[in-house]
Order: structure tokens, then sequence, then C-alpha cells
């Protein structure tokens, strides 16, 4: 029988995200797989929500064969000899978790990370992305009635679920802004439904930046819009750009100087190219305000140059002084705006769990009942003690090189 254990959540800034709601605990129970839950005090679902829908809350774990949860766990907290799932943040070589994946592999824990559980076609099977995108765009428009005062629009945290969030935006009537949004994946197209759902209107991007309109408009872009080939050879097709990003250059002027809020929703590439550069920031030519980054690629290596840091729910939007390159204050007349918060989801956690743990149960739960399976193997970012087969690339990144 499967023993899974929920953990808590104790990195720090605490995240609220479940892997799996009570209900779909008690499923899982009902379906003879033996699942706890760790004690918490920070979940968006309670102790006493798991208690009420028959699933046990325990203090200690370490009976559990199977660990799950959602953001790194810290190196103190980590139990030898056991199976993780969670996002380590350590696939890209991340110097700031090195040590996380150097502790893993010296407690001989097996590490399956949620980034890289792909199906047959290489697509990945669990995703918050949806969710990052929905509350990045709601952001950027309370980081902009923060900034002129034109309308008001609560945080998103603060409203229970993404219903409430349009009960609001039916209420709300936005001013006529022009918003681009980068991207066509899961977090560029939960962007656009909080978008339509707003009221906005969609326009094509070349309509975008020749007609005018009398209503909130925005437009989506593919890599075909904001790019171009270096040696000015035709963009005609997609995968070329994907497969050799360093061949191409930003070809994303024209939405600088038509835009009032850009959305940043891509998937990108350390060879991209940038979407704009800091000289273009004193520009007459760029006209937006502000920049919520979804994405957040922390600068130098990231698709917005003023990306310096990441925000934080707690304090969700710095300025950034174009004159000196450097932190301001936000919401002033020479400083552009940046929401970088790169835990988003986290601002709407019951919604994003739910989702989260419909797709664990539907892709993760039957390889782990069988005893494993292709995409778990694949996914073993460490295994008995050393890398998984598929994550030998981090060698040299683990010994600190």
């Amino acid at each position: 029988m499967l023993k899974i254990g929920i953990i808590r959540e104790d990195k720090s800034p605490p995240d609220s995200r479940v892997p799996l709601n009570p209900t779909q605990c008690k499923t899982l129970i009902d379906d003879g797989i033996d699942i706890v839950v760790q004690s918490s005090q920070v979940r968006c679902f309670t102790d006493k929500d798991y208690q009420s829908a028959g699933v046990p809350v325990v203090i200690d774990v370490v009976d559990r064969d199977i660990l799950i949860g959602v953001k790194e766990v810290p190196i103190g907290k980590l139990i030898p000899n056991k199976t993780y799932f969670f996002f380590s943040h350590t696939i890209k070589k991340q110097v700031y978790n090195r040590k996380l994946l150097q502790a893993v592999i010296e407690r001989n824990i097996r590490l399956l990370d949620y980034e890289v559980l792909t199906n047959k076609s290489g697509a990945r099977v669990i995703a918050f992305g949806k969710f990052a995108g929905m509350v990045g765009a709601h952001n950027s428009l309370w980081t902009y009635a923060q900034r002129t005062g034109t309308f008001e629009l609560p945080r998103m945290k603060d409203l229970y679920n993404y219903a409430a969030a349009k009960d609001v935006y039916n209420k709300t009537k936005f001013p006529n802004v022009k918003l681009v949004l980068t991207g066509t994946g899961r977090v560029a197209n939960g962007a656009a439904q909080v978008l339509d759902d707003m009221g906005f209107q969609k326009v094509r991007p070349m309509d975008y930046i020749t007609k005018q309109y009398d209503r909130p408009i925005y437009t989506q872009l593919s890599s075909f819009y904001y790019t171009k080939r270096k040696d000015k050879r035709e963009f005609d097709d997609v995968r070329d750009f994907y497969n050799n990003p360093s061949m191409y250059e930003s070809d994303f002027d024209h939405f600088l100087l038509n835009s009032d809020i850009m959305v940043n929703g891509i998937y990108w590439n350390n060879d991209a190219p940038a979407f704009f550069t800091l000289e273009q920031l004193t520009s007459d030519d760029f006209n937006i305000k502000v920049i919520a980054d979804v994405t957040c690629d922390i600068a130098p290596i990231s698709s917005i140059p003023t990306t310096i840091k990441a925000s934080t729910i707690a304090d969700p939007v710095f300025g950034y002084d174009p004159q000196t390159q450097t932190e301001s204050k936000p919401y002033q007349a020479h400083t552009l705006d940046m929401m970088t918060i790169d835990n988003l989801p986290n601002e709407l956690p019951r919604d994003a769990s739910t989702a989260f743990g419909e797709m664990f149960i539907e892709h993760v739960i039957p390889e782990l009942i069988a005893g494993g399976g292709p995409m778990l193997d694949k996914g073993s970012v460490t295994r008995d003690g050393d890398l998984g087969k598929h994550f030998e690339y981090l060698r040299n990144y683990l010994k600190g090189n």
C-alpha cells in the first residue's frame, strides 16, 4: 500500500498552496491509498478542513514512504531515504539551490521535480502556470490603479477565490488602457482569461499598433511578433526560434511605444533576446508604465532587463529609475513600476491547489500505484544517492562549478 504524506510548507516566506485538497485526499483514501497530512498553520485549507473530510492530520511524517509538497524543502527538514515531490528549482542550475541538491543526494533521497514530469510528447503534466498568469494579469491592473488612482481594485490575495474576483471585475470600470501580453502557453493564456473577464477587448497585433480604441484593449504576442532574425531572413517557423534563439533579436519596439502595461508570460531561453534595452527606457518611444513580469528571470540574464529582483506578495511592486538604472520607490512619474512576484499562484491558492491536485491524481498516482513508470523515471532528478540518468548535465553544477 502506498504511504503518502503531504508535508508542511516550511520555506520562508510561507506558501499556502497544497498538492492535494481535502476532498482529493479523501478520494484517494477511499481508493485504498494510505495518506496523511502534516499539521500546518499556513495552508489555504486548514487542518480542520482535512479532518472534517476524514483525512488524518499528524505532526510527524517520518513513517511515510512518499512525501509531497509544493516549494523547496529546507535542508534541515529533509528526511533521508524518502521519495519527495516538490519544485526544486535546481534543473536550470540555480546557484541558490545547489546546496539543496547536494543534501538531497547525500541523504539518499529520490527527488521528483514537478517541472520535469512530462507525457510521451514531452509536455508537462503538472503546472501552476495558468494561475501565475491569472494573478499576474490581475496584479498588472492593480499596480496601474495604484500608480494612477483612476480606479480601485483589491488584491487577488484578499479575495476568497477567482469567482470572487470575477464579481469584482463585473463591477469595475477599467480605464482605456492598452496592454501587451507576451507568450502563448499556460501562463499567457491564464492572463488572457483574466483580461477577457475584465472586459478587455482582444485585438490583433497589427490593429493594436495602428488603430485607436475607446475601450481597454490587449493583444497577445507569439515570438513571431516580438523577434526577428538577425540575418534579415523571414521568420517562417517558430520552431527555428525555439531551437536557435541566439539567431534572433528583439522586434518589440512598436509595442514599447503603444502600450501602457506589459504582462510578460513567455518561457525564456537564456540565449533569446531581451524585449528592450536599458538605454531604450530613456527614449520618448518608451511609453510602458507598468510591467508585470510573470516569467521573472532575474537580470542581467532575463527577457526584461529591469527585473532586477523578485518582489513578494507582501511587497509586490518596486520602482525602476531609467536614469540611474536602479531601484526606487514605485508609483512616481519618472519610474517604471515592476511587479515581479515569483510565487504568484499563492495569491489564488484554493483554485490553484485544486487544479494541481487534479493533475497529480490523473498523471502521477497511476504510476505510483503501478510501482513506477516512464514518467517518474524520466522525472527523477536524483535517485540511489546520485543524479538521475536524465540529469547528468547537472554534474558540474552539483560539484560547485
